[in-house]
C-alpha cells in the first residue's frame, strides 16, 4: 500500500465530497440549478464592457438573456479578448483572467479562451462529483499512484509578449490550489516531464516512471492513441527500462530535467519483479491497474476498444465532452450527464430552434451553446451531441462530434475554413495555383498522417511548409509532438481531380450542382479513387507508387 497515495486520494476525495453532493441534488432540478448560475453570472459581470454593451443589469429571466445577449463564435468575441490580451480588466468578467488558453481555431490557426478563478471553480465542480464517483465505484484506486498524461511544452508561435500569459505550466493547473498539489503528490510521472522537448526520451522516461510504480491504479490520459504508442514504445526498450529501474538511471539522461534524475533511485526489488513480466501483456507490468480515463466517442471509440482489449479486466472510461471553454459532460454512475453545477447551457436543434437543459428529447441531437464564469455568453461550441437518456431529470449525451466540416481522428481539431487558409499559404509559392487540392487524414505506422491530394506543379517544400501551416492549430501541434499524428505527405493527382472527387460524392447522394471544391475530408480511402503521378516522379522524390510524396 502507498501510504502518501492513500492519503493524497483521501484528501481529495475529501475536497470533491461536497460538490458530490450538490450535483446529486442538482440532478432533479436542472433547470433551477441552470437558472440560478446564469443569473448569479449575469449579475456578477454586470459592470464589465460587455455586460455594459449587452444590459446585463436589465435582465431577470432567461427571456430577457435570449433577447439581449446574441449567439456568438469566437471570431465574434476576438475584439474582446484582443484587448484583454493587452491588459485591459473588466472586459468580459470583472474576475481578472489568469491565464488565456490556447485551442483550435475555426478560420484561424488559434484561439485564445479566457481563464479565470471563477472559471477554475467551475470546472472543479464537475471534476469533484466525477472523482469522488470514480472512487466510490473503485475504492481501492485511493490506494496506489496515478498517471494523468503531462502534454509536453510545444515551441512557442508567440511573436510578442502579452500581458495575460499565454498557456499553463502545467495540465494540473487547471485544478488550482490545493487540488492541484494532491494531484502532483498522487503522480506517477513528475510534472518536470512536460520540459522534456525530445520525443522519444519523452515517451521512454514516461514509461521508466510507470514501471517503477507496481502499485499503479489510476491512468488518465485525453486520446487513447496516446497510449497505444506509449505501449508500443514499451516493447522496443524493454530491456534497457529494465536495467534502468534497477540501477536507478536513464539512457537519456542528457535530456530530462535535474528533478526527474534525482527522483530515480535505484530499484532492484522493482527490477526483479519486472523480469517476470512481459512487455506484450501490459497487465502483467500493472497488476492492480483498475480504470483506464480516456476519450471513447466518435473517432476515439476504436482506439477505446483497442485498450480494452490490451487491459483484460481494466474498466476504460470514456471521459464525456470535455473543452478547453467548458466541461459539457462527465462520467457519473454509468451516465455521462451535463455539468448543470458548472456553466449554463443552451442547445441548438436541426431547425435552429434553441432549447435549455430541462427541455431535450431523448435521442435527439443538438449543437452546444454555453455560458461560463470565463467570459464567454452564448458561446457555439460547434460540438454536436445525442441525448443518450437521462440521470434523475438531467440529460446524459453521447458526443458525435464537431459541427460541419471537421477532421479529429486523434485530437487535432482540424476545421475545413483553417485547412483552406493552410493550403493557400502552403501552395502560395508554387510556379501555379493547383487545379485542385483536398486534405484528408490517410491510415499511417502508428496512427494517421494527413495526405494533400493535389492536382498542378508541386515542389520539394510543400509538404514541409503545408505540416508549419497545420502547425498553427495548438491541437495538431501536440499530436505532431506526441506522434499520434505522422508527418504529412503528398499525393500528386494525374488530373481530373475535382471531376472524380464530384464522381464520389454523386455516389454519396450529393447532387452535381451542389458539389463545390472543399478543402478538406474526413475520408480515408481517397488513394484509391485518385489516379496518381507516380510513373511522372522521379525515383528519388516517391517513396512508392501510390505517387505520395515523403518530402
Amino acid at each position: 500500500m502507498n501510504l502518501t497515495a492513500l492519503i493524497a486520494n483521501s484528501l481529495w476525495l475529501g475536497s470533491s465530497f461536497p460538490g458530490f453532493l450538490r450535483f446529486r441534488r442538482a440532478l432533479h432540478r436542472p433547470q433551477e440549478a441552470q437558472i440560478k448560475l446564469l443569473l448569479r453570472c449575469l449579475s456578477e459581470n454586470a459592470t464589465t464592457a460587455y455586460g455594459k454593451a449587452h444590459d446585463f443589469d436589465s435582465i431577470r429571466n432567461y427571456q430577457d438573456f435570449a433577447q439581449k445577449v446574441p449567439l456568438v463564435d469566437y471570431d465574434d468575441l476576438e475584439p474582446w479578448i484582443s484587448r484583454i490580451k493587452t491588459g485591459e480588466t473588466a472586459v468580459l468578467t470583472q474576475d481578472r483572467v489568469t491565464h488565456l488558453i490556447p485551442t483550435s481555431g475555426s478560420t484561424g490557426g488559434r484561439k485564445l479562451i479566457p481563464f479565470t478563478q471563477t472559471l477554475q471553480q467551475e470546472f472543479n465542480q464537475a471534476i469533484g462529483p466525477w472523482i469522488s464517483d470514480l472512487y466510490f465505484k473503485c475504492p481501492t484506486i485511493g490506494l496506489g499512484s496515478s498517471y494523468w498524461s503531462v502534454t509536453p511544452l510545444a515551441s512557442s508561435l508567440e511573436t510578442e509578449s502579452p500581458v495575460v500569459p499565454i498557456g499553463f505550466e502545467d495540465d494540473s493547473s487547471y485544478l488550482g490550489g490545493s487540488r492541484k498539489r494532491l494531484v502532483n503528490a498522487l503522480m506517477a510521472v513528475p510534472p518536470e516531464l512536460r520540459l522534456v522537448d525530445d520525443i522519444a526520451a519523452f515517451r521512454y522516461v514516461t514509461l521508466l516512471c510507470l514501471i517503477r510504480q507496481p502499485d499503479l491504479r489510476l491512468i488518465s490520459v485525453w486520446h487513447p492513441s496516446f497510449l497505444t504508442l506509449l505501449l508500443d514504445s514499451l516493447k522496443t526498450n524493454w530491456i534497457d527500462l529494465v536495467n534502468d529501474v534497477r540501477k536507478g538511471s536513464c539512457k537519456y539522461a542528457s535530456k530530462i530535467p535535474a528533478p526527474i534524475i534525482a527522483s530515480l533511485t535505484p530499484c532492484p526489488k522493482r527490477a526483479r519483479q519486472l523480469k517476470d513480466a512481459n512487455p506484450n501483456h501490459p497487465r502483467s507490468i500493472w497488476p492492480h491497474l483498475q480504470v483506464i480515463s480516456c476519450w471513447g466517442d466518435g473517432h476515439a471509440s476504436g482506439p477505446a476498444n483497442d485498450l480494452g482489449q490490451r487491459f483484460p479486466g481494466v474498466s476504460v472510461q470514456p471521459k464525456g465532452l470535455l473543452a478547453t471553454e467548458a466541461f459539457v459532460t462527465f462520467p457519473f454512475r454509468g451516465f455521462c450527464p451535463l455539468a448543470i453545477c458548472s456553466h449554463f447551457f443552451e442547445f441548438i436543434d436541426d431547425q435552429g430552434r434553441i432549447h435549455l437543459a430541462h427541455e431535450l428529447v431523448q435521442d435527439a441531437e443538438y449543437e452546444v451553446v454555453v455560458t461560463t464564469g470565463g467570459g464567454l455568453y452564448r458561446y457555439r461550441l460547434n460540438d454536436r451531441i445525442k441525448v443518450s437518456g437521462f440521470l434523475a431529470a438531467t440529460p446524459s449525451f453521447k458526443f458525435l462530434g464537431r459541427n460541419g466540416n471537421c477532421s479529429d481522428r486523434v485530437g487535432e481539431k482540424l476545421s475545413e475554413a483553417f485547412v483552406g487558409r493552410a493550403i493557400q499559404e502552403a501552395t502560395v509559392s508554387l510556379p501555379e495555383s493547383p487545379r485542385f487540392a483536398l486534405l484528408a487524414p490517410e491510415a499511417a505506422d502508428n496512427g494517421f498522417r494527413y495526405t494533400l491530394f493535389i492536382e498542378g506543379k508541386v515542389d520539394e517544400g510543400l509538404a514541409h511548409r503545408l505540416d508549419q501551416a497545420l502547425k498553427q492549430n495548438p491541437h495538431y501541434l501536440y499530436c505532431r509532438k506526441l506522434g499520434q499524428l505522422q508527418s504529412p505527405g503528398v499525393f500528386e493527382i494525374a488530373g481530373a481531380g475535382f471531376e472524380i472527387f464530384a464522381s464520389h460524392e454523386m455516389l454519396r447522394g450529393k447532387r452535381l450542382g451542389d458539389i463545390k471544391p472543399c478543402p478538406l475530408s474526413i475520408q480515408t480511402d481517397w488513394a484509391k479513387r485518385f489516379q496518381s503521378k507516380a510513373n511522372e516522379i522521379a525515383p528519388s522524390r516517391a517513396s512508392g507508387t501510390d505517387g505520395r510524396l515523403d518530402i
